[in-house]
């Protein structure tokens, strides 16, 4: 007889099988299709009809069509020469930024629907750098056979000298489980130069304090060189935590505080950190990106008197090297709030090389989002997480409940381990969609705003075979429920969902996402 776990668990399997294999087959033809070199310009009416990129353009159903339509595919018509590119609007940023994101360019042949088609992808990728708040991409003016594109950005603000004050707890719920205590802020200055040379760089101080102290200086160039398909980075980080998350009790969190402690240290954990990054870019949706960081990490001795799988081994000091290797494929129209459009991602990466710290974790996520009728949208994300070996320490277990790894409804729990399985499922319907007046004659004239209202089921499975003292380990988890998205410039999504999970709590939830 099968149990009802078990065949939720085999349900879930199922629906991840069939999302991995959709997925495959649209990454696969992806990988396998030919990139045709696009011919140069000339000034004579070109008479060889190429179809550059074939693979970013939409297949042509004309049996659902009436009948006595003629369809003029993409690659059909008469052929121009794409001319002049004129780019306004960019105070900072330098213009072969901008032609980088373009999938066409100077001296490509290309029939009118073929440039409609790619003006709507390049105002993706543009969108997509998060460097603008608009962007609009047109003809400009016929020379004979040749086709002069103008585009115009409106750029974002790109210095941000903030006061940070900010709750150093996962969420709003998490937050609420310690009592809104003002004396779990973070609070300090957050520099951040987004676009600081007009090449889509971005410089980074932070001085942190309050609850936790934190000093963190980066620098991260990803486009650079002729092609402007290397870039690098680095950055260094020094913190101390005077509180910790030592265990999990009942799917909880528990914290421990220096001050609750008369023998413990200044700092329970101090973390130093230097990294160094490189970036690697082939093709416009693709992106290589490979990190080398060596670390320290120091725990104060009481955390192993609470936990003494809190590090392996007893140690109460660790120095270790990182390596992290990942690639990403992205044809997304909207990366923060996406409804149509396939991402796929997979990493690993490799967190020692002691009998002290020793991790190899991989990780493979893709988001699939469409439009199944008007104003409504379907939206599918995945995650897969491996860690091995199976026995790590409490330092190396967090998953569900930390970061993207969320299922909503299960906010006020967390569930450590080394495997993990997550699939969130949402329907949405787009409400409304208006703009509201702000700094006229400006680059932000106006504040978009879109409304949705959204239903959704996610499942989850976490895997823990050492430490599985928890009830949300080795179990299938569900949550659904239904709720509202706002979402505005500045990548700003404010979500209100009311959730039901498997244990039969209700409740309404909050969350902001915002980069900034």
């Amino acid at each position: 007889m099968i149990r009802n776990t078990d065949k939720y668990l085999l349900l879930f399997i199922l629906m991840i099988v069939l999302s991995l294999e959709l997925n495959a087959e649209s990454l696969m033809h992806f990988l396998s299709t030919p990139i045709r070199q696009l011919p140069t310009a000339n000034r004579q009416p070109p008479t060889v009809n190429r179809q550059p990129f074939q693979d970013t353009l939409p297949i042509l159903r004309p049996d659902t069509l009436a009948s006595g339509v003629i369809i003029i595919p993409p690659t059909q018509g008469r052929l121009f020469i794409v001319g002049n590119i004129d780019i306004q609007g960019n105070k900072v940023t330098k213009s072969f930024t901008i032609t980088r994101e373009l999938p066409f360019k100077t001296g490509d042949t290309l029939t009118l629907q073929q440039l409609s088609i790619y003006f709507a992808q390049a105002r993706e990728h543009l969108i997509n750098t998060r460097l603008f708040n608009d962007v609009t991409i047109s003809l400009k003016e016929f020379r004979g056979y040749i086709a002069d594109v103008n585009i115009e950005v409106k750029e974002r603000w790109y210095i941000f000298p903030l006061p940070y004050v900010r709750p150093v707890d996962r969420n709003f719920t998490a937050w609420a489980q310690q009592g809104y205590s003002l004396s779990r802020f973070d609070y300090g200055i957050k520099y951040s130069q987004y676009n600081f040379t007009g090449r889509n760089d971005n410089l980074r101080i932070w001085l942190i304090a309050g609850y936790s102290r934190e000093i963190e200086m980066a620098y991260d160039r990803p486009n650079t060189g002729k092609n402007l398909i290397h870039g690098f980075g680095g950055g260094f980080l020094l913190s101390g935590l005077q509180e910790i998350n030592v265990i999990t009790t009942n799917n909880q969190q528990v914290f421990v505080s220096r001050d609750s402690i008369q023998s413990a240290g200044k700092y329970l954990q101090t973390q130093a950190s230097f990294s160094l990054r490189y970036y690697y870019r082939p093709a416009i949706r693709t992106k290589h990106f490979f990190r080398l960081s060596f670390n320290q990490l120091k725990i104060d001795s009481t955390v192993l008197v609470l936990n003494p799988n809190y590090f392996l081994n007893h140690k109460l000091s660790l120095v270790y090297p990182e390596f992290f290797y990942s690639v990403n494929y992205n044809n997304i129209d909207y990366v923060p709030y996406p409804t149509q459009g396939f991402l796929f991602e997979t990493s690993i990466l490799q967190r020692g090389i002691s009998a002290d710290m020793h991790m190899t974790q991989l990780i493979a996520r893709s988001t699939e989002a469409f439009s199944f009728a008007p104003k409504m949208y379907f939206v599918t994300q995945n995650f897969g997480v491996l860690r091995i070996p199976f026995k790590q320490s409490f330092y190396n277990q967090s998953l569900l409940g930390y970061g993207d790894y969320y299922m909503r409804g299960l906010e006020k729990y967390v569930v450590d381990g080394v495997g993990m399985l997550l699939g969130r499922n949402t329907v949405m319907r787009e409400l409304v969609h208006f703009d509201i007046p702000f700094l006229r004659q400006t680059s932000h004239d106006h504040i978009p705003f879109r409304i949705y209202a959204k239903t959704y089921v996610d499942l989850g499975y976490v895997f823990n075979r050492y430490n599985n003292q928890n009830s949300l380990q080795n179990t299938m988890l569900y949550t659904y429920g239904a709720g509202f998205d706002i979402v505005t410039f500045y990548d700003f999504v404010f979500r209100i969902e009311y959730s039901v999970n498997q244990l039969g709590e209700k409740g309404l939830f909050f969350h902001i996402r915002n980069d900034f």
